[in-house]
């Protein structure tokens, strides 16, 4: 395929090429460094054309967040989804090996949902909180199911608060894992998750 000719750019897909620039500064800059000029020059437009779609920089960053949100519950339904209903302890290190899983393979996206903020930049909660929402639903549906099934240990607690606890825990050993402050003497990143995951299985479920 030949290369797309300079300045001329398909209207259809700039948004697309936008969001793609956008994650490829931010891996190389760091999101609080995003610019809406220094994107028009890495796809030598002019900068106006990008406020079509995005009215600003926090225009910019809301609609990346919110693809990344999408991406890592898409992540974890197809975990979920691919194994038997019934097999709930299967299902639910499934999902956990995916969050972790994206998170190391995204870590730049992982890192603007959950990591440094970015100077400035106020997230738009009503717009925001449905898809985070929606990030933990695999998760939740699987601790729902554990419930219904007769099979959690903690009766006191509802399942939703459950699927917090969890997450809370696993988001913590992945962030340090992605932003490499692990101890050196630690074992590597995915063997504490599995250790993690078997005391958080032990904890909260029957098996």
């Amino acid at each position: 395929m030949s290369p797309r000719p300079k300045g001329r750019t398909i209207k259809s897909d700039l948004r697309e090429r936008i969001i793609e620039a956008a994650w490829e500064q931010i891996s190389r800059e760091g999101a609080p460094a995003l610019s809406l000029r220094a994107i028009a020059r890495d796809l030598d437009i002019a900068a106006p054309s990008i406020y079509n779609y995005f009215v600003d920089r926090d225009a910019l960053v809301t609609a990346l967040i919110l693809e990344a949100y999408e991406s890592l519950a898409l992540h974890q339904k197809m975990a979920n989804d691919a194994l038997p209903v019934q097999d709930l302890h299967a299902r639910l290190v499934s999902i956990g090996n995916a969050y972790r899983d994206w998170a190391v393979t995204y870590p730049q996206r992982y890192l603007l949902i959950f990591g440094t903020p970015i100077p400035g930049y106020v997230a738009p909660l009503e717009t925001i909180a449905p898809i985070a929402a929606r990030s933990l639903h695999a998760l939740i549906s699987v601790v729902e199911s554990f419930h219904l099934a007769g099979r959690l240990k903690v009766a006191n607690l509802d399942d939703q608060t459950i699927a917090v606890l969890i997450w809370t825990r696993v988001h913590g050993l992945v962030l340090v894992e992605i932003t490499n402050n692990l101890p050196p003497i630690s074992p590597s990143g995915s063997q504490l998750f599995e250790i993690e995951f078997r005391l958080i299985v032990d904890q909260f479920f029957v098996d």
